[in-house]
């Protein structure tokens, strides 16, 4: 492992989108940025899908073998407000990002250039501008009907001061061989952009930040029922969720599994930390997953990238 400069100044941004409106998420998105940015945060991290939100509870008509015009509509309008990688929403972020001078993790809708598919994708924007995109590689459950599975580029790094920084959307953290993969390219922060609101997943980031010996950036956000768009066309079907439809979790766990942040639920905030990065390489003295806790000889992963 290289030498790192030994803190980390990071934010987790955990807010609500404006759901089914890039504009006004990514407007949003760039206040918190330079919030953030104020506060001297060199790694600015957003939720999961931020723009244009993480429509939760919809099923955009869609039933075993059949679908409904209304829910076409309304996946139509979600496909209108998705962002194509390289145009006007990313220069925006590549700029803020040169402006602060900070890396910034987001989560968005990605609309493909070409086709008319959509992925769940992440972006991690470096201070220089550039760029790379994480599409999600299976999407969970019903989400499948809204995005299609990642088809290249599976596992990116951005190289950072503070080391390697990878990410996984949401429950890609239940894929063990993904999370190895990340293990394998040197990750010392791992972001986690998701909507998993459920005690059990806090169970899992800690885990996972001891497994890897990383510290893992849980960005979650908050959704309330209320923030729909009234008109949708399918607007009834949202009748039954709870007010609060999402409560957030966010935090940040060092490699020890130990919460370096407090854990916040049903409010909108920014955590900020003072990341050690000392641990990551200290604390593999004794298990490090893919290096002398290895056995290759036995066991392999192979990536297709």
């Amino acid at each position: 492992m290289k030498d790192l400069k030994r803190i980390c100044r990071a934010a987790v941004v955990q807010a609500e989108p404006v759901l089914f409106n890039k504009d006004a998420s990514l407007k949003k998105a760039l206040r918190y940025l330079e919030e953030a940015a104020s506060q001297k945060a060199e790694l600015i991290v957003f939720p999961e899908l931020f723009i244009p939100g993480y429509p939760i509870g919809m099923n955009f008509g869609f039933s075993m073998g059949k679908r409904t015009e209304a829910g076409r509509a309304d996946w139509k309008r979600y496909y209108d407000a998705s962002v194509v990688a390289g145009e006007a929403e990313f220069q925006q972020l590549s700029e803020a990002a040169k402006q602060y001078s900070v890396y910034i993790s987001i989560g968005f809708s990605e609309r493909d250039a070409v086709l008319g598919t959509l992925y769940n994708s992440n972006a991690v924007f470096s201070p220089d501008g550039t760029w790379k995109i994480h599409r999600k590689l299976k999407p969970t459950g019903s989400e499948r009907l809204v995005w299609g599975d990642a088809n290249g580029d599976y596992f990116p790094v951005t190289e950072s001061p503070w080391g390697p920084i990878g990410s996984l959307i949401c429950w890609e953290s239940y894929m063990p061989l993904a999370r190895v993969a990340l293990y394998q390219k040197g990750i010392t922060i791992y972001i986690s952009p998701n909507t998993n609101d459920n005690p059990e997943w806090q169970s899992t980031i800690r885990h996972i930040a001891i497994e890897g010996k990383c510290y893992f950036i849980n960005a979650d956000m908050l959704v309330r029922k209320s923030s729909y768009p009234a008109d949708l066309k399918t607007a009834e079907d949202l009748q039954k969720l709870p007010e609060i439809v999402c409560r957030g979790g966010s935090c940040i766990i060092d490699p020890f599994g130990h919460e370096v942040t407090e854990t916040a639920w049903d409010r909108e905030e920014i955590l900020y930390a003072n990341l050690d990065m000392d641990l990551p390489a200290a604390c593999k003295m004794e298990h490090d997953a893919v290096g002398h806790y290895a056995r290759p000889d036995v066991l392999e992963l192979l990536v297709h990238e």
